[in-house]
């Protein structure tokens, strides 16, 4: 991250986003430099999240982590509840497991993980605040950030609900599902 951004910047959040395509992290970048929000994007591979989470966290102490990037389910329509019939949501929930390590506090730290078709129940089962794909359908590559922004632009007073960001969404709660996560301005 360009130290200038930071210093152009008030707020006390960071943003922490590991995406496993690059191009979406570029777009991700550009998301959050347009809405004037301090984030660290980077692009890491889905299968190595979980090693590098813990050392970004170090570095950069972040107050929201959005990991994200591409996921399917490998045999469509059922096994719904097994983790091995998802080609990158194990890793999803490795990361947050080690993120929840690092950090317990929901309210201190929020985290947004998942990708298309993940398999929402054991992401959120590791302590993310929101995660995708309750419906397991392909979801808009800004969903995630915009709980992400949501959640950084809302006072420390509030607390953000899935009932308030749903209109936002492009598929609704098919796309993302998930709890609480309290502002972080």
């Amino acid at each position: 991250m360009d130290k200038r951004n930071l210093s152009r910047n008030n707020s006390k959040c960071l943003i922490l986003h590991l995406d496993g395509d690059i191009k979406y992290a570029r777009r991700a970048k550009s998301y959050y430099n347009n809405l004037g929000l301090k984030a660290v994007v980077e692009s890491i591979s889905e299968f190595k999240q979980q090693t590098m989470v813990r050392m970004l966290l170090e570095k950069y102490k972040p107050n929201i982590l959005v990991t994200t990037g591409h996921d399917l389910m490998l045999k469509k329509g059922q096994g719904y509840f097994r983790l091995d019939n998802y080609k990158n949501s194990k890793y999803f929930v490795r990361t947050v497991r080690e993120a929840r390590k690092w950090n317990r506090n929901e309210d201190e730290f929020a985290i947004i993980a998942g990708a298309c078709e993940s398999f929402f129940e054991a992401i959120m089962s590791e302590g993310a605040n929101f995660a995708s794909s309750p419906g397991r359908i392909l979801i808009d590559y800004k969903d995630p950030l915009i709980i992400a922004s949501t959640i950084a632009k809302t006072s420390r007073n509030e607390y953000i609900t899935l009932k308030d960001i749903l209109p936002k969404l492009s598929d609704g709660e098919k796309a993302i599902g998930g709890t609480r996560a309290r502002g972080m301005e």
